[in-house]
């Protein structure tokens, strides 16, 4: 029998009637597709970010999926706005690997140590505000059947099943330095198809790349790729008002002092001294130096200048 059947019968109602699965298919790919295509690109990268896991429940195993994070990843790399850095099993295998250099076992030269990771300015967190896999389903041939008054037809018929899959999800950018939320997009999206029952009609493209296995080759997975991409989309048009370099635009970080010191008026020494400085206070840098002296708050909210040499990182 043809993939795509069509049902002559002598009512208006029903004259004509095409039941393609395939072709929805097709369609329903295609817009996929185009969306993918419509992904803004950045000219240059806002920064480094990590993809997390959704909080909460697994809830996509249950749906033969991959962890979205995998699809949201797939998404950054074709924006380029983001570099991305691995905080999950390649963070893994590389500690792993530097476990194997500090005990000596690599060889000479492997120039693998500390100091290398780069920081992550930002994580991306997806997160499914809901789903639902069979939605409005109704089977139709009950009714149409009883209309149409053919055993054959009825049969044929009976096995339609109207499915309306939606699913609404959330993308959220947390600054890794001051703990904002710096942006956050929702995306929803929706797939009526008609399939036959015991035998759906089945969506397949090329997003099982990159470890979004199911995302392809699953209903559910189509519409909630769609809802991600729409959220994604948006996403990227809200990084507009990020800094070009988000070290730079966050605060210092906090320095504690190392050994005794006086907290001074101004950087050259004049008009005397705020207040002495003991061992272990915690201060925080302005942002502003001159040459070996940095402008500072205490935890006082007093401000003033303090030799660098006297503090180090807070740790």
């Amino acid at each position: 029998m043809s993939p795509c059947l069509k049902i002559s019968l002598p009512l208006a109602l029903l004259a004509g009637l095409f039941v393609c699965a395939p072709a929805a298919a097709q369609r329903a790919q295609a817009e996929r597709a185009q969306r993918t295509a419509e992904i803004p690109v950045c000219s240059q990268s806002l920064g480094a970010i990590a993809v997390d896991e959704p909080p909460g429940r697994n809830w996509w195993s249950g749906q033969q999926l991959s962890s979205p994070s995998a699809l949201i990843k797939l998404f950054v790399n074709r924006s380029r706005c983001f570099t991305l850095v691995d905080r999950g099993r390649g963070m893994v295998r590389m500690q792993a690997e530097r476990d194997l250099a500090a005990s000596g076992d690599l060889r000479g030269g492997s120039n693998i140590g500390r100091g290398q990771i780069r920081a992550a300015d930002y994580v991306l967190v997806p997160d499914l505000i809901s789903q639902n896999n069979r939605s409005s389903g109704n089977r139709i041939g009950g009714l149409l059947g009883g209309m149409i008054g053919n055993r054959t037809a009825a049969a044929v018929l009976g096995g339609i099943d109207i499915n309306r899959k939606t699913a609404d999800v959330l993308l959220t950018v947390t600054d890794m330095r001051s703990s904002e939320q710096v942006a956050m997009a929702e995306g929803h999206a929706t797939h009526t198809d008609l399939g036959w029952s015991g035998g759906a009609a089945v969506f397949r493209g090329g997003l099982a790349g990159g470890g979004a296995t199911g995302y392809a080759d699953t209903e559910i997975g189509q519409v909630i790729t769609l809802a991600y991409l729409q959220a994604y989309t948006d996403l990227v048009s809200q990084l507009g008002g990020l800094p070009g370099d988000a070290s730079a635009a966050n605060h210092q970080q906090a320095v504690t002092m190392q050994k005794p010191g006086r907290l001074l008026r101004n950087a050259d020494g004049t008009d005397g001294a705020v207040r002495d400085l003991e061992v272990g206070m915690m201060l925080y840098p302005t942002g502003n130096r001159a040459e070996l002296m940095w402008e500072v708050d205490d935890e006082l909210g007093n401000r003033g200048w303090v030799n660098s040499t006297l503090f180090g990182l807070a740790r």
